[in-house]
């Protein structure tokens, strides 16, 4: 039986970083996954899901080349050509963690691993070949799948998770998709440029439920601007699925109505995988939802074992999960090591426009008691997003009113995703408002637009 300093269960985004690291720190380590190396992020989520976007991108901004005196006869698309452009992206990246595996000297082995003991596994592989291996540690990476609804299960043709609605052949005229957080908004985006009539539909009061009340009320206007039907505070209360379209009956605040589909995704969260885990065999705890408790380091209530990513609790997002596992494999090698403080991960949603955010909402600072100072820029008011013919959009940051404390930013318009990095390095130095009022920006860029929300929380913004 070979032994291993580490054995860590899952390839994706948490799971191949945690052994890379492990593998500098001088560890022998071993890496079990049964689909993909890069997980659901890099073949079936984060990666080809923005190929998709940026093509969506592109095709709406070639139906507005006139605006920059470009003229474009005859734009069209090709969804077969368009999906196998998204697919080799993630290929491409995926033999790219193998080459990184490899390089660095780490012991892939394919097959689903179960917990024997804490210390021992059996992995099983597709041909029914079982092996054991002995590790002194083991991380648990092995993520989450989309959940679905008890009335109205995956099938793969009608009834899609977020895997199928990024693979299909044919685009649907009209579209439901049931959950508006960052993967509905996403694939309302991309479906809504592409040409199909796209009704979302979300039993919160407000669309992306997790972000600023502001920001998800100016991001519901953008997108029913564009054609998008929103739905809020509604449910699907029932769905017949007939060989050629969907029957959806809606409950809405003012009433339930009928209304017909060709196609549905749904997007209402994820379920952990812990099943067949052997978890049973070890002192490991779950919590209610299936999740894996863990303790601020990500150390399990089995000594040896840890836990990351999605399948110990949100956000479920890949940055978070490959954060977790270097922090978890530099508290099992002895290094000194901060736990992660959620307020200081961001969430991007590439949506067009893009949302992204940092820290605690206007809300949820004041509901904590502190006294808030609030700056906002609108895109309107910037020379580059003018110049980009994309005005629409806002910077709101917020800062605590005695210290000056960088609580939050919260932005919605073109490229956001590229502009939160600043914030969060900010707020991971603790900055202050002074801080950033000191900083020169470049000009013309977007980023002035931090500059300007900051000197407009304390009355001294210059170009609004």
């Amino acid at each position: 039986m070979t032994k291993y300093d580490i054995a860590i269960i899952g390839a994706g985004p948490g799971g191949y970083v945690a052994a890379i690291r492990a593998a500098q720190l001088g560890k022998k380590v071993c890496i079990i996954e049964k689909k993909h190396l890069g997980g659901v992020c890099l073949n079936w989520g984060c990666i080809p899901t923005k190929a998709l976007l940026k093509t969506a991108e592109m095709y709406t901004d070639i139906q507005r080349a006139d605006e920059f005196g470009l003229s474009v006869k005859g734009a069209d698309f090709d969804l077969k050509k368009v999906v196998k452009r998204s697919r080799a992206v993630a290929e491409q990246l995926s033999s790219g963690i193998q080459h990184l595996l490899k390089k660095n000297k780490v012991t892939v082995l394919e097959g689903h691993a179960r917990f024997v003991n804490s210390t021992t596994l059996e992995i099983k592989n597709g041909q029914d070949k079982t092996e054991k291996i002995s590790s002194a540690h083991t991380l648990i990476a092995t993520g989450a799948r989309p959940r679905e609804l008890a009335t109205l299960p995956f099938d793969q043709t009608k009834v899609l998770s977020s895997k199928e609605a990024m693979i299909q052949e044919k685009l649907p005229k009209k579209l439901l998709i049931i959950g508006s957080g960052a993967i509905g908004i996403e694939f309302a985006s991309f479906y809504n440029a592409m040409g199909s009539e796209v009704t979302v539909v979300e039993m919160q009061k407000h669309i992306l439920p997790a972000e600023d009340q502001e920001i998800s009320t100016l991001a519901q206007k953008a997108f029913e601007k564009k054609g998008i039907k929103i739905l809020t505070e509604t449910t699907i209360e029932k769905a017949e699925v007939g060989k050629s379209s969907i029957e959806a009956s809606i409950k809405e605040p003012k009433g339930t109505r009928s209304a017909s589909f060709d196609q549905v995704i749904v997007a209402i969260g994820v379920v952990p995988n812990t099943e067949e885990l052997g978890i049973e065999n070890t002192k490991i705890q779950l919590e209610k939802n299936g999740q894996i408790k863990t303790n601020e380091f990500c150390q399990t209530a089995e000594p040896t074992i840890y836990a990351i990513g999605d399948v110990i609790s949100p956000p479920w997002l890949a940055h978070k999960a490959s954060h977790e596992g270097i922090l978890a494999v530099e508290k099992i090698c002895g290094k000194p090591v901060h736990a992660v403080k959620p307020e200081n991960i961001p969430g991007c949603t590439y949506s067009n426009p893009q949302v992204a955010s940092i820290g605690l909402t206007e809300a949820q600072a004041k509901d904590q008691g502190l006294k808030v100072k609030v700056g906002r820029f609108p895109f309107q008011g910037n020379g580059k997003a003018i110049a980009m013919r994309k005005p629409e959009g806002l910077v709101k940051i917020l800062f605590e009113e005695k210290t000056g404390e960088l609580l939050g930013a919260h932005l919605i318009g073109t490229d956001v995703t590229e502009l939160i990095h600043s914030l969060v390095i900010a707020k991971k130095l603790e900055t202050t408002e002074q801080d950033l009022m000191e900083t020169i920006f470049p000009h013309p860029t977007l980023s002035e637009m931090i500059h300007e929300a900051t000197l407009d929380a304390f009355d001294r913004v210059i170009h609004f």
